[in-house]
């Protein structure tokens, strides 16, 4: 009699053991799916399209990031100054229109404090820079010169910044397509100086205007 009230119940135990099984297999299911699709440590892509680290000497760095979503031309950027030996962590942070594609220091004028140069593009090939100089404990912001009406003449963008035996300069292709004896990749180039926190602008002439 025990025996078959022992085997009466096998069914029972086997349906129990099988109702465990699918639920442990729904559940490892219902994990995997709630795993996230991009790990810790990637960076959702167009969230932060600009980072860039700049050591002044050792223990002192200023990182600059930009940030955004959506439009590429619309967001904001951050210039961190880390002085790790005192202990000390400065920011700015400022709304951008335009893309951030390049960063630089420089002490343009000598003065020992250094300039942050952030390179913007602001139209499709139109570049300019956000200068800020980091002096007594904060960002001290410097008005970058638009290019003057004359030195404007025949520009049509795609400007290059070059920094050569500690000076700025920015050349663009002029473009003229009234005249028919302007040069193939013919360049202007201008020098810029930094002096009390102001700039000046200057025209660098070509070697052969010069010889004449």
């Amino acid at each position: 009699m025990k025996l078959i009230k022992y085997f009466s119940k096998q069914p029972y135990f086997l349906a129990g053991l099988l109702l465990m099984v699918s639920c442990s297999e729904s559940g490892s299911d219902k994990t995997a799916e709630l795993k996230p699709a991009v790990s810790g440590t990637d960076k959702p892509s167009g969230q932060f399209p600009f980072y860039k680290n700049i050591e002044i000497r050792p223990g002192i760095n200023f990182e600059v990031v930009s940030w955004g979503k959506g439009v590429d031309s619309i967001g904001g950027y951050l210039i961190l100054r880390t002085d790790s030996a005192k202990n000390s962590f400065k920011s700015l942070s400022n709304e951008r229109e335009g893309i951030i594609t390049d960063a630089w220091n420089m002490d343009l004028d000598n003065d020992g404090d250094p300039e942050i140069y952030l390179e913007m593009l602001s139209k499709k090939n139109v570049s300019d820079l956000n200068v800020y100089e980091y002096a007594g404990g904060s960002f001290n912001k410097i008005t970058f010169p638009g290019l003057s009406s004359s030195l404007k003449k025949n520009y049509g963008g795609n400007d290059k910044y070059t920094l050569k035996n500690g000076d700025l300069f920015r050349s663009f292709p002029l473009v003229n397509p009234k005249d028919s004896t302007q040069k193939a990749g013919e360049l202007k180039t201008v020098q810029y100086r930094l002096s009390g926190n102001s700039f000046s602008v200057s025209e660098v002439k070509p070697e052969s205007e010069k010889k004449e």
